[in-house]
């Protein structure tokens, strides 16, 4: 810090002392304040005290400006521990619309989507995007680009390309860790990712689900820290037993809260967090954020001094995000305003003690991105164009198994056949990044479509093309489709379009607005229902999770159905 900001930062905080003293008013006080004190749990009732955007004091004071806030709460704002901003599939700063209303001041994201496709250009894009928002959108770098080496990913990032990062302020650590064999084995390079973000004094988060034993002592022995994959009780209880912080995940694919309810009533609810992890934009509007899984689990039972720890506190402390978290003196003046515990009704949003939801949200910056990222974010498919015989077989191919309400998926054997009153589909996963022509194919079953073909861009990692269909000449149409509006999500029946979504940036994310971005997506979910497809699951969001090689069982790549567990091909 040069001279001059080091002199107007401390006649800042001189300001906040003198407040904080009661030697001058402050800027802010709301008067007759109940509010959550997050270090003992309890409710208190007093004066609440911001200058220069911080709480000063907790008590009474005099402000240059009063809010009555009898008969209100206050809670310190909302910490998402974990997400992907592209799996809204809007750009950050329309996220930052979406999301104020529901109480989310900070985001802790990881941005290996974009990463996966445009490399450290794409975390580029989304540092310079997020920069000066209303949102604090804060980032673990991404640590596996690709997932592992089975997918054919836009880029490959080493240790030397993720360290530079780090001297960002706003990078926390290494994001999640998703190839725990490969941390297990001791591979090379995982294992440098690790040690620099521990040199430079970041922490490591985890993705490991059904990891158990010595190979999850080895895991975490490695460095890694969190974990958000947890789908049982006794799963989570064993990793908070080896030191790891819980992230209680409630998405829109993966819906974890009620199984490890019980973490927020016992001891263990100080090493537990919330996260949304991925979640399309219905289920923000219609649901909520963060405030979503608090009101669910003040519901369920849990207290609400515990659960509101959980959503700002805890996460805060973790990741060292300095002074945020709590209403006390010395910490950022992020404030929700909410009427009861029991209806839960955000009124206000403060953030550094500017209002910036009453009702409506206040203005937010456009971001400034440098034109040659905008650029490359807007060509990113390379690929010839395909043809029905490019999806055709002949002999036995392994057959996927969908799990209700989860992403993990089953081995159901083989199939010949595609054969939609058995509910069996084909599916394929188009290479998109390099021309290469790989296209991996197989069957699954429990989608449930019975015409056509759906296709999207948004293909965990690697984001390449993954498409089901009941015939090929359909499954060639959609895919050719995403590659002509250079990414989204189709849905074709008898090779016309019934209803699409086109997603320009990187094929991941519109600038279109979170209103027309949910009524476009949720017509083609109808239309994909309309075909067949099931009404139990989200017909992208699971299928997009099908081609991620590092959750258990089998997965769709460029080359095949891969078997996670036995990290082989399946073949006749």
């Amino acid at each position: 810090m040069d001279e001059l900001k080091l002199a107007e930062s401390i006649i800042k905080e001189r300001e906040i002392i003198d407040a904080a003293a009661g030697k001058i008013p402050a800027d802010i006080v709301f008067r007759n304040a109940a509010f959550v004190n997050v270090f003992t749990q309890e409710m208190e009732t007093a004066d609440i005290a911001v200058k220069n955007g911080i709480f000063c004091g907790i008590g009474s004071y005099e402000g240059e400006k009063e809010i009555d806030a009898s008969g209100k709460i206050l809670l310190p704002g909302f910490v998402d521990a974990h997400l992907h901003l592209e799996s809204t599939l809007l750009t950050p700063q329309e996220f930052v619309r979406a999301v104020l209303p529901h109480g989310t001041t900070t985001v802790v994201a990881d941005p290996h989507e974009i990463a996966n496709v445009m490399g450290t250009d794409g975390i580029r894009y989304m540092l310079q995007a997020t920069e000066g928002l209303p949102v604090d959108v804060r980032f673990m770098i991404s640590s596996c680009v690709p997932a592992t080496m089975e997918d054919e990913a836009g880029a490959h990032l080493t240790w030397w390309e993720t360290t530079p990062f780090y001297k960002n302020r706003r990078v926390l650590g290494l994001a999640e860790m998703m190839d725990y064999y490969g941390v297990v084995d001791g591979d090379d390079d995982i294992l440098r990712k690790i040690r620099m973000a521990m040199e430079n004094g970041r922490n490591v988060d985890g993705h490991a689900p059904g990891l158990t034993g010595k190979p999850l002592n080895a895991y975490i022995a490695a460095g890694v820290s969190t974990d958000h994959e947890c789908y049982a009780l006794e799963e989570a209880i064993e990793k908070l037993r080896r030191g790891m912080f819980i992230l209680i995940r409630e998405g829109t694919a993966a819906h974890n809260l009620e199984a490890l309810m019980p973490l927020l009533k016992t001891r263990y609810a100080d090493r537990c967090m919330f996260c949304t992890d991925d979640k399309h934009p219905n289920d923000i509007l219609e649901r909520g954020h963060i405030d979503n899984i608090i009101k669910a689990a003040i519901a369920e039972g849990a207290r609400p001094g515990v659960v509101i720890k959980a959503a700002s506190l805890n996460p805060a402390r973790h990741y060292h995000i300095a002074h945020q978290g709590a209403i006390a003196p010395g910490y950022e003046a992020d404030i929700v305003v909410i009427d009861s515990f029991e209806s839960f009704h955000i009124e206000q949003v403060y953030k550094k003690g500017n209002l910036v939801f009453d009702g409506e949200v206040a203005s937010v910056p456009e971001p400034v991105i440098e034109p040659t990222l905008i650029a490359r974010s807007h060509d990113t498919f390379h690929l010839r164009t395909v043809t029905a015989d490019d999806f055709r077989h002949s002999g036995s191919l392994p057959v996927i198994g969908l799990v209700s309400r989860e992403i993990i998926s089953s081995n159901e054997g083989m199939a010949e056949t595609i054969d939609t009153d058995r509910d069996i589909l084909k599916i394929a996963m188009a290479e998109r990044h390099k021309n290469t022509g790989h296209i991996g194919l197989g069957f699954i079953k429990g989608y449930g479509l019975k015409f056509g073909a759906v296709a999207t861009s948004i293909a965990h990692d690697a984001h390449n093309i993954i498409v089901v269909g009941t015939n090929e000449e359909d499954m060639a149409a959609a895919v050719n489709r995403v590659a002509e509006i250079k990414g989204g999500i189709t849905v074709i029946d008898k090779g016309e379009v019934v209803a699409e979504l086109p997603l320009e940036i990187a094929g991941l994310m519109t600038e279109k607005p979170i209103g027309v971005v949910n009524e476009t997506l949720e017509a083609a979910k109808e239309a994909a229902h309309r075909l067949g497809v099931s009404y139990d699951i989200d017909p992208f969001m699971t299928l997009s999770f099908m081609s991620l090689t590092v959750i258990p069982t089998l997965r769709i790549t460029t080359h095949g159905v891969y078997d996670t567990e036995s990290q082989s091909y399946l073949t006749t």
